[in-house]
């Protein structure tokens, strides 16, 4: 209040002159556009594809990353909307009896179309019976907060750094893994808590076998968890199952197959995992 008394002392007619709400709606309403105004913007939204091809050339590290990802999704969506669209225009002739009796002269030419919807409706179908395959044994699990998965590791001369954090909970590593230097590492898997092997238990054959940790497809408490290989109750883990001998419809042999972990590794010191078939 203060300024704005000073500045209409000040200047007196500046306040009066300052443009007030949405004073370019108004001006356009009032003096409208430019007379090349729909030409510039045609010529901008064509320059548009041009420039986003150049910076997509030039950007670089994390930025690159971001943008790329945001193009993705800007890719998709459209790809969904003209897929959407053109199911909208897909028409095809039914396949049904031809009625007995006459038709009616302006009837003759006209064939009977139905839309695509109903295919669609058989595709969703499927799909969701290709989701109910997925159903997991344990739909529900306890949430694992970050203060008790990760304990604070103190670095630096005088160890007062505080950015490093230790897992407290089991994990997977590659087969090839090499840790990171100590001053890049920040979180640190210990070796004593990696696991390799599980006990994945085969529901309709009834069987255990002793099997190899391929990867850690998802943990349900975190993505971050995920990508650290965390070990824990729930998470969906891809096993070698190649000893079993499975194979597909077509005869090739299954290698790896998803399972999910149905105890608690860090209380058991060991994996055990029912498998989905």
């Amino acid at each position: 209040l203060f300024i704005m008394s000073l500045l209409s002392e000040c200047f007196p007619f500046a306040l009066s002159t300052m443009p007030q709400n949405e004073y370019i709606e108004k001006a356009i309403k009032e003096n409208g556009r430019r007379f090349d105004h729909e030409e510039r913007e045609r010529k901008r939204e064509a320059r548009m594809a041009h420039e986003r091809s150049e910076f997509a050339q030039k950007v670089k590290g994390l930025r690159a990353k971001l943008y790329h990802k945001k193009r993705h999704n800007e890719k998709v969506q459209m790809k969904k909307k003209i897929a959407a669209h053109e199911e909208s225009k897909n028409k095809h002739e039914t396949e049904g009896e031809v009625q007995k009796g006459a038709i009616p002269a302006y009837l003759m030419d006209r064939k009977e179309q139905s839309s695509a919807k109903v295919l669609s409706n058989t595709i969703k179908q499927k799909r969701k019976e290709k989701a109910g395959k997925w159903d997991v044994p344990l739909p529900k699990v306890r949430g694992i907060s970050e203060e008790e998965m990760f304990r604070p590791v103190t670095s630096g001369k005088r160890k007062s750094k505080q950015w490093k954090r230790m897992v407290t909970k089991p994990t997977f590593v590659g087969e090839n893994f090499t840790r990171k230097p100590p001053k890049f590492e920040r979180f640190i898997r210990p070796s004593g808590l990696r696991m390799k092997k599980a006990h994945v238990t085969h529901p309709e054959l009834k069987t255990t076998f002793f099997l190899d940790i391929l990867g850690v497809k998802k943990n349900p408490s975190s993505p971050l968890y995920t990508s650290l290989g965390v070990l824990t109750r729930g998470t969906i883990i891809e096993v070698n199952v190649s000893e079993l001998g499975l194979v597909t419809t077509t005869g090739k042999v299954v290698w790896g197959k998803y399972a999910q972990i149905t105890n608690n590794p860090e209380n058991d010191g060991c994996v055990n995992a029912v498998l989905l078939v």
